[in-house]
């Protein structure tokens, strides 16, 4: 009986040594968490600062060439001027050179007079 006792003493005392040099995975496992939630809130802060830059250029005049201009006036292409023009040497009216260009009758207004100083 007392040989059992000395026999259970030694192997919880060598157990107990064991178990300061054993690998605790509890803790790798907190660590690789920890630099995991690091990484993310590194990538976070990145977005969210290049959305700010993001947002900054778009909000600078003349950034975005989807917005209208803030004059008012878009540029008119040149098959459009040419096709107001050719409507207006057949003699149409500008409310129906407006209406078939899609136009307003102050812009067909504009391109006619605009051709008319420049000599072609």
């Amino acid at each position: 009986m007392v040989i059992t006792l000395i026999v259970l003493l030694a192997l919880s005392v060598v157990l107990f040594l064991i178990s300061f040099f054993r690998q605790d995975h509890a803790h790798l496992v907190e660590q690789e968490l920890e630099d995991l939630s690091l990484k993310f809130f590194q990538e976070t802060y990145q977005i969210k600062k290049r959305l700010q830059t993001l947002e900054e250029e778009f909000m600078m005049p003349g950034a975005d060439p989807f917005l209208p201009d803030p004059s008012g006036k878009s540029p008119v292409n040149e098959i459009v001027k040419n096709q107001v023009l050719a409507l207006f040497r057949q003699g149409l009216s500008f409310e129906q050179i407006a209406r078939q260009s899609a136009l307003p009758v102050n812009e067909v207004k504009r391109i006619i007079s605009g051709a008319m100083q420049i000599p072609e």
